[in-house]
């Protein structure tokens, strides 16, 4: 099990970036969050098997079609448990 904290930057608000995150997350069964930060970046804690991780960070460099990704960071922690699903926050 890993988590994941990671910021991306680029275009990525207003093009449908935390909805298709969702989606992808749940896809690979994994628990934790996404939103929008007020600075113009995305946010994403998640947390899961290391492989179903290792694909959604691929998938994050690349996101949503409309999306254009210019830096992504990623910080691994220890995983908590804390979550039961996968959300969107506000």
């Amino acid at each position: 099990m890993q988590r994941i904290h990671v910021i991306i930057d680029g275009r990525v608000q207003g093009v449908g970036f935390r909805y298709s995150t969702q989606v992808e997350a749940v896809r690979l069964d994994l628990t934790g969050y996404v939103r929008n930060r007020p600075n113009g970046t995305v946010e994403i804690v998640a947390e899961g098997q290391a492989s179903a991780i290792n694909q959604l960070l691929t998938w994050a460099h690349q996101g949503p079609p409309a999306a254009a990704v210019h830096q992504v960071e990623v910080t691994y922690g220890s995983v908590t448990g804390e979550f039961s699903q996968f959300t969107i926050e506000r």
